[in-house]
């Protein structure tokens, strides 16, 4: 298992906010403690962003002129942003060579639409780096298991013909999309409450919808707000739910790259550990 990770997504914070350093130190030192060995990443070009974000965007985030309630303007915020795109970008390359890999960075990213921040997202890391995988003449499917509808990855690749984005998400919750499908993005809404048997069984239905696509590659927004202690969220997952999501995914037999997205309860070590068990199987 290849782990993107940097120091450097422990500088910034916000008294208070639940996307916090915090989360990452707990699941960088479980993972040390387990032997991990971990892989820093290099930032983004602007060229990266511009795949996928207006000129617009890229320049709010480089000025730290933009106002959002739940996405800070942080002192040296593109660097950061950048940071995480740039781990997510390696990810994608290493489980080309290597079969699966994550970016364990924050920001995270799959709020960010086009031409707009928010959610606690700048810019939008999976997207960035499917992006650059597509242009090389991949096949994508995007899978999306976070709490909150990825809106941002949607509104960046509704109507490819050549990438698939599957969502399960709680409904009705922040931002309030994905209510149905749309071309070749999946939504599967979900009510407050849902636990592990009903989740699988949505989950394993996303699964043939991507198998049936035949992609080259797999990209994971790993989201760990379902977990039925999440103080954002309402599924009531366990944590071993995250290693059988994983193991699911793991059969599919292609490469994968996963990158962080949500979970901020004091367990998403735990979680984030049981699905790094069950996706690094080999199948």
């Amino acid at each position: 298992m290849k782990i993107i990770f940097s120091k450097k997504c422990f500088e910034f914070e916000q008294a208070g906010h639940p996307e916090s350093p915090q989360r990452l130190k707990r699941c960088y030192e479980l993972l040390k403690s387990k032997d991990f060995k971990f892989i820093e990443p290099s930032s983004c070009s602007e060229e990266d962003i511009l795949r996928v974000h207006s000129a617009k965007l890229l320049q709010e985030v480089k000025s730290g002129e933009f106002y959002d309630p739940d996405t800070p303007a942080f002192s040296n915020i593109f660097e950061y942003a950048a940071l995480s795109a740039g781990a997510a970008i390696l990810a994608s390359e290493l489980s080309i060579k290597f079969g699966v890999s994550i970016s364990l960075m924050r920001p995270p990213g799959h709020h960010a639409t086009r031409d707009c921040l928010g959610g606690f997202c700048y810019f939008n890391n999976i997207a960035i780096a499917v992006e650059k995988m597509r242009g090389e003449g991949r096949r994508i499917a995007i899978i999306d298991f976070d709490c909150h509808h990825g809106n941002g990855t949607e509104d960046i690749f509704k109507g490819a013909e050549d990438i698939i984005y599957l969502s399960l998400h709680q409904s009705p919750l922040y931002p309030g999309t994905g209510l149905e499908s749309d071309k070749n993005c999946y939504n599967f809404p979900l009510a407050a409450g849902t636990e592990e048997a009903e989740y699988l069984s949505v989950f394993n239905n996303a699964l043939k919808i991507t198998s049936d696509f035949n992609p080259d590659l797999i990209a994971v927004s790993a989201g760990f707000d379902t977990y039925a202690r999440d103080p954002l969220g309402g599924i009531k997952l366990d944590k071993t739910s995250y290693r059988i999501i994983g193991e699911l995914i793991a059969k599919l037999g292609k490469p994968k790259f996963c990158v962080l997205e949500g979970g901020y309860s004091k367990d998403l070590s735990i979680c984030l550990f049981e699905f790094l068990s069950g996706i690094s199987r080999s199948q």
